[in-house]
């Protein structure tokens, strides 16, 4: 996913740095002292910070957990979003000076001032986005990421078996990590289907611009693809205007292109955020790595339902996706993670 993500001098020379505290500090214990609730039934302060829209895919599944959790009555939320990255860290402040116990975000530019700031309010939980690890000297700086590698690997199989001309389209956002795992996931999922499958690769530059993710998806479409990997908004428009097929990412559009997005990889960041809610509350939390809370084991991702394709798609295929997800559920089949950036072929 997420926000823009640069590993610019700086911030490595950073992150360097604060390993390096984290060695000296090896004995210091991980856990956050979080005073203990009066209430355990009493909400839980959380706050939001987002660099995009809330309807944005990656934050609208933030979004959605959060009220999720709100409407339980687990937690009181409130959210910033289009929050600038010169701005981020003031917001942080904020929200902290305000009481909030749990911060949510996505630090992946702004990874130097959001860990400053969790030095800063240690009785402060943050839970953040990121592309780095968590780290001993930040004790109360949580992170995760969408793997959803095995819900991606899964569309894959299903354009693989879809595809007529054996050509797909990829439009992303940036080749990160949080994006090229993805990707690489799908185009395992399709070779396995179509092994003579040849994929055209466009990165953005941008994290919200359908406009221009629509033009890219037109050039793809115009070069052969019949099937666009819809990994930023605006591809899926182009594929419905030009008749072709489209496999969503990170939520389900199927209800606004039902005959074009046959189906999805889907994030669910509700097991994500459940788990730090409760340690928040219990007083564990501590500097750990949330991402395997999106795998589908733990109920962080899965497959869309085929809705309008019902029927359409090839039952051995079906049958296929039925028994790898099993698979995955009980360990016996891995769908690997690869974070390197996926190249035309």
């Amino acid at each position: 996913m997420s926000a823009f993500h640069f590993h610019s001098k700086s911030l490595l020379v950073s992150r360097r740095r604060l390993l390096q505290v984290a060695g000296t500090g090896a004995a210091v214990a991980a856990t956050v002292g979080f005073p203990g609730r009066l209430l355990a039934a009493d909400p839980l302060k959380v706050a939001a910070i987002y660099t995009v829209p809330v309807e944005q895919q990656w934050v609208a599944r933030i979004h959605k957990a959060a009220n999720i959790a709100k409407d339980r009555g687990d937690i009181e939320y409130v959210f910033s979003e289009n929050t600038s990255n010169s701005d981020y860290e003031r917001v942080m402040r904020e929200y902290c000076e305000a009481g909030h116990k749990l911060i949510l975000g996505e630090v992946f530019a702004v990874e130097d001032a959001a860990r400053t700031v969790a030095q800063d309010y240690p009785d402060t939980a943050f839970l953040m986005g990121s592309s780095f690890k968590p780290d001993d000297a930040v004790p109360n700086f949580a992170v995760f990421d969408n793997y959803i590698q095995d819900a991606s690997y899964l569309s894959g199989l299903i354009a693989g078996a879809m595809t007529e001309t054996s050509n797909i389209g990829m439009v992303g956002g940036y080749p990160i990590p949080e994006v090229n795992r993805l990707m690489n996931a799908f185009m395992a999922g399709v070779r396995e289907e179509a092994p003579d499958a040849k994929f055209q690769v466009a990165f953005i530059g941008s994290w919200f611009d359908p406009p221009k993710a629509k033009e890219t998806a037109f050039a793809q479409i115009d070069a052969g693809a019949d099937i666009m990997y819809a990994e930023r908004f605006g591809v899926s428009d182009a594929a419905q205007e030009r008749g072709v097929l489209a496999i969503g990412n990170v939520i389900d559009t199927q209800a606004d292109y039902p005959e074009t997005v046959v189906a999805s990889a889907l994030w669910h960041f509700e097991p994500t955020l459940d788990t730090a809610i409760a340690a928040v509350n219990d007083g564990s939390f501590k500097a750990d790595d949330y991402g395997v809370y999106s795998f589908m084991k733990h109920g962080g991702c899965s497959l869309a339902p085929l809705g309008t394709f019902e029927g359409k798609v090839p039952e051995a295929v079906m049958a296929k996706v039925a028994e790898r997800t099993a698979a995955i559920k009980d360990g016996t089949f891995t769908v690997e993670i690869d974070d390197s950036e996926p190249k035309p072929s």
